[in-house]
């Protein structure tokens, strides 16, 4: 993407096998200002070429970021990432009403640019997810960090390209250029902020969706996507319109049912292979311990059961979301998979979340299991980390500055008793 009039694209060289070519990316969309005054192009770059880069030559936009060399997967088709970094809810809160987040504050105020870097620098990812929620800056006009951010800097800005850089392209700028990226869709970029056309919806469908679009609309419900990494497979579902008032609202449940049921269908066809569902909203997420028990997200949770199977096919090892602003990681050791809610990321304000005593035992879902496993951070930022071990996974969750914080999960090598371990 470039922040251009031109309209034109450039090409793309990378080596394959011993053949290094120069490839011309695709035009997705022309310039449309003052909002998006922008050229987005891709290319299709086959597994297994390397060092692919810009040519000099050919790019139109006065400055690049983050430089010339794009990040492609390090994966064959029979292997899969060795560490994954995963980010949530990260943009910096800046509303009418107030209060907002101190954006120009890196360490204790907006501390997503620092998150970003650390999960580049210290974890080192070969694949990173983001389970949602970029776009915070509803007024741009209250935010301490103008300067830095030419373009976003009014009312009249929110949703501007100016302003998804803001939000999400320069702070995680070196995380961007670690390693690609699989980027789930939240309610801060659903189809409701005005208006209808060019809102945030449009803004997400132009610049981070997985089917780019150039009109400017902007849909509810789009189908599940399946990403490969090898081995592993992540089924990117939409649920960024689930429940929209946080209510426990069901009359969404035969609509997410369908999806979930493209997810089955999905993951039937390779069931030797691993997969992940990434989605923001939680299906089986433990927000308060009450009475009465409140959990994200009710209607998710039906939709599963729902399906012909009544459960996410085995072979689906867990769920990865975001939403509730904390970190937290409960299982059931049964066939559902353990729900990994990664929220915590930047945005505000934090959740405290539910003392982890209380949370086990407590029966979640339907049908109701009690919850095996709890381990919940509250009132902290930070993100998580998955780092391959054999033939499983080891959870873990960091700090700003990327160090550990509490103890290493590994996941059961077990379909039918799915848990983490902690130790």
């Amino acid at each position: 993407m470039t922040t251009d009039t031109s309209g034109t694209c450039p090409s793309v060289r990378y080596t394959l096998g011993i053949v290094r070519t120069a490839y011309r990316m695709r035009l997705l969309s022309r310039p449309a200002p003052p909002q998006f005054p922008t050229t987005v192009c891709e290319v299709v770059v086959p597994l297994g070429a390397y060092n692919a880069v810009l040519v000099q030559t050919t790019i139109a936009a006065a400055v690049l970021h983050p430089g010339l060399e794009l990040p492609l997967p390090n994966w064959t088709a029979n292997t899969r990432p060795g560490t994954i970094a995963v980010i949530g809810d990260s943009g910096c809160r800046v509303t009418t009403a107030g209060p907002d987040q101190a954006c120009a504050n890196h360490q204790t105020g907006w501390p997503f640019p620092q998150i970003a870097n650390s999960a580049a620098k210290v974890t080192q990812p070969d694949l990173v997810i983001h389970v949602g929620d970029y776009l915070y800056r509803d007024d741009p006009a209250q935010a301490d960090d103008k300067a830095a951010n030419p373009g976003c800097t009014t009312s009249a800005d929110r949703f501007t390209w100016a302003c998804v850089v803001a939000d999400f392209f320069r702070p995680a700028e070196k995380l961007l250029a670690m390693a690609p990226v699989v980027l789930t869709r939240g309610n801060h970029e659903d189809c409701r902020t005005p208006p209808a056309t060019g809102g945030a919806g449009a803004a997400w469908f132009r610049y981070l969706a997985d089917e780019l679009r150039a009109n400017g609309s902007c849909s509810f419900y789009p189908d599940p996507v399946e990403i490969r990494a090898g081995v592993l497979h992540l089924l990117n579902v939409d649920s960024s319109f689930a429940d929209p008032a946080d209510s426990g609202s069901l009359a969404q449940q035969a609509t997410y049912t369908r999806q979930f049921e493209s997810v089955n269908q999905l993951a039937a066809q390779q069931t030797g292979h691993d997969y992940f569902v990434v989605t923001h909203k939680p299906v089986w997420m433990v927000r308060s311990v009450g009475p009465p028990l409140e959990t994200f997200t009710p209607v998710l949770e039906r939709a599963v059961a729902g399906t012909t199977l009544g459960r996410l096919a085995d072979n689906i090892r867990m769920v990865v979301s975001g939403h509730a602003h904390l970190y937290q990681m409960i299982d059931f050791n049964t066939t559902r998979p353990p729900q990994v809610t990664v929220g915590f990321s930047g945005g505000a304000p934090l959740e405290q979340g539910p003392n982890d005593a209380g949370v086990i035992g407590k029966s979640v879902g339907t049908p109701l299991q009690p919850v095996n496993h709890s381990v919940t951070q509250g009132g902290v930022f930070g993100y998580a980390a998955l780092n391959r071990n054999a033939g499983t996974w080891d959870l873990t969750a960091h700090d700003p500055a990327g160090a550990v914080r509490g103890q290493t999960c590994t996941l059961s090598g077990s379909t039918a008793n799915k848990e983490f371990v902690c130790h």
